[in-house]
């Protein structure tokens, strides 16, 4: 009998904030289910947070406080890979090799760099241009399969696909001798772009000056309630056709929330609400917000206290990383010359 190979699944999330219901409706909420399907490796992406300047003294705590809302949510360390980033030096390997094979041409067209940099882009740092190749490397230094993704990420997947292929064919690996396969993006069945409970036209961001903007993991109750009730929203009464969603974005985010928390399509969350007061909408958001957010916050908080066990939990997600990426580094610096 042998064993069945799974499918490897990478993704990680930035320590360089608090988080919030954006990160675990985005990213983590789905990485529990991955977990059993896959061969699944969760990193906290420290490398990627420092692209823009942190606090190294808080950015330390945030480390800590991604990984206690990794398990809080109901990531299985002896499941999953859990490890930080800057923990394996390979990462940094890998991106500098992939900094040559990767085109300034690719780089020049990507959308999200532009919007980060917006007019001061000749004062950002060279990290922040280059952010694409160590995502590259991130996914490709396990041979990642799948890679999940929101609509601001699908461009860094492509990237890395061209990055991949292009390493193939400069070093003679193509067709069935590929070195590096392809990354795959894979759906998801939330939607994974939750944008600010002030300007629905904006995404909930860690980085966001006001805290009314996102609902956090460490939220109690009665402030989950009070963001919610000052949720901006528009003056007309609830929506009773999806296609009034498209000109209606704060209404639009809101249901979006109630959805991916209730597990209730879009179409079934319409019709519950239709001719009901706006209240009354936002009263029933709250609790199912509050009903599956209340348990994670609890051990979230608990976990937190208790950073001896998170540090080990790293640790062992470190060296279990370790034992997948260094073959193939090692077989990459032989492919390219470097030993």
């Amino acid at each position: 009998m042998t064993n069945e190979i799974k499918e490897r699944v990478f993704s990680g999330v930035q320590p360089s904030g608090s988080l919030h219901i954006g990160n675990y409706l985005g990213a983590i909420k789905n990485f529990v289910e991955v977990q059993n399907k896959f061969d699944s490796i969760f990193c906290i992406v420290d490398l990627h947070a420092i692209t823009v300047w942190q606090d190294p003294e808080i950015l330390g705590e945030n480390i800590i406080e991604v990984a206690a809302a990794y398990i809080a949510s109901g990531i299985d360390p002896d499941k999953a890979t859990i490890f930080v980033q800057s923990q394996i030096p390979a990462h940094a390997e890998l991106a500098w090799i992939l900094n040559c094979v990767s085109r300034i041409g690719w780089l020049n067209r990507m959308t999200q760099f532009k919007e980060k940099a917006g007019k001061n882009r000749e004062k950002v740092s060279v990290g922040l241009y280059v952010y694409p190749n160590l995502m590259a490397s991130d996914i490709l230094l396990y041979h990642a399969n799948l890679v999940p993704v929101g609509d601001d990420q699908k461009q860094h997947l492509e990237i890395t696909r061209d990055i991949a292929q292009k390493f193939n064919n400069d070093f003679g690996r193509v067709n069935e001798n590929e070195f590096f396969p392809l990354p795959e993006p894979m759906i998801l069945p939330v939607a994974s772009r939750v944008m600010s409970l002030r300007d629905g036209e904006k995404k909930m961001s860690k980085s966001d000056s006001s805290e009314m903007t996102r609902i956090e993991f460490s939220d109690e109750n009665d402030l989950i309630v009070k963001k919610i009730a000052k949720a901006k929203t528009d003056p007309l009464p609830m929506p009773s056709a999806i296609k009034e969603l498209n000109e209606r974005p704060e209404i639009n985010n809101l249901i979006n929330i109630y959805s991916a928390f209730s597990g209730e399509k879009i179409e079934e969350v319409i019709n519950k609400f239709e001719g009901k007061k706006l209240s009354e909408f936002k009263s029933d958001l709250c609790d199912v917000v509050i009903n599956e957010m209340e348990p994670i916050r609890f051990r979230f908080k608990e976990l937190k206290n208790d950073k001896t066990y998170l540090k080990k939990i790293l640790h062992d997600g470190m060296l279990k990383a370790k034992e997948k990426s260094d073959p193939i580094i090692n077989e990459v610096k032989s492919i390219v010359g470097l030993g």
